[in-house]
């Protein structure tokens, strides 16, 4: 569970990212990119997987999991979309295929629309595409980020695991929650945590949701039928409003389909990635 290592450093614009690549050299290029309040360890089995035939580039926001974590950091969604454009000019990526999963959605959509990114082919799964978004609870914590930043440890921890535990419908492995949960819990992680959804406001969405028609490229939307975090309902919706996307529902996955539906969700891209 633990096996799992960014061995690479890069100095964004948000800090110091950690990064790592797996597969072959040569092969076709694969850019996977993580959500909140997760890291790039939620791609662990399917970013191995696509190592057969791919160039897998795997990498930790800026504010999250291995990488930088320091006050007064800019984590927004607009400035993790110039972070997404930096690393492909730094890997020399032109026209990479990318998958992006919750809030990494929002950060590859506008690294495209907005930064000039160009993609071969892009996939998002469960993503924050489309307003309103952000819970009740969601908007608390953003909202009180300083008071639940001093929350003692043991309560932040219990916040915290509570929180990343509901992304899963089938539950997640012990060791896989306290790897996720880890981050999080230390003196700069839990300040870093309020800090992340503080800075996700929702007008990083509305920005772009009005040219979600542009898109001229594959997309493929998956989507697990039991998120209870975004429900289904926007799958249907985004993949209506982008030309020619493809909708695929992945049964029994909650939020974290990674995790509840690994093999379901390779499956699904690696039929989408063979298409061209």
């Amino acid at each position: 569970m633990n096996d799992w290592t960014l061995d690479r450093t890069f100095a964004g614009s948000s800090g110091e990212v950690r990064w790592a690549s797996l597969g072959p050299e040569e092969a076709p290029p694969v850019v996977l990119v993580h959500g909140t309040p997760f890291s790039s360890y939620v791609w662990r089995g399917i970013a191995r997987g696509l190592a057969q035939d791919h160039r897998v580039y795997v990498w930790d926001l800026p504010g999250y999991g291995a990488s930088a974590q320091y006050a007064g950091q800019d984590v927004s969604l607009g400035a993790q979309a110039g972070v997404l454009r930096e690393l492909l000019d730094h890997w020399g990526l032109v026209e990479p295929a990318v998958a992006a999963h919750d809030c990494g959605g929002c950060v590859a959509l506008r690294a495209h629309l907005l930064h000039g990114a160009r993609y071969r082919r892009l996939t998002l799964v469960d993503p924050v595409a489309l307003a309103p978004w952000g819970s009740p609870a969601y908007r608390l914590l953003g909202g009180q980020a300083e008071t639940f930043g001093e929350l003692p440890p043991e309560l932040h921890r219990a916040l915290v695991r509570e929180y990343v535990g509901s992304a899963s419908h089938r539950g997640l492995h012990p060791a896989v929650l306290d790897r996720l949960v880890a981050p999080w819990c230390t003196g700069t992680g839990q300040p870093a945590f309020y800090r992340q959804i503080a800075q996700n406001d929702q007008r990083f969405t509305d920005e772009i949701q009005h040219r979600y028609g542009e898109l001229d490229l594959p997309v493929l939307v998956c989507w697990g039928t039991e998120d209870t975090w975004i429900p289904v309902t926007r799958g249907h919706e985004l993949a209506g409003m982008i030309p020619g996307a493809e909708l695929r529902l992945i049964e029994g996955a909650g939020h974290l389909v990674q995790e509840d539906a690994p093999a379901e969700l390779t499956a699904a891209l690696t039929r989408f990635l063979r298409r061209g």
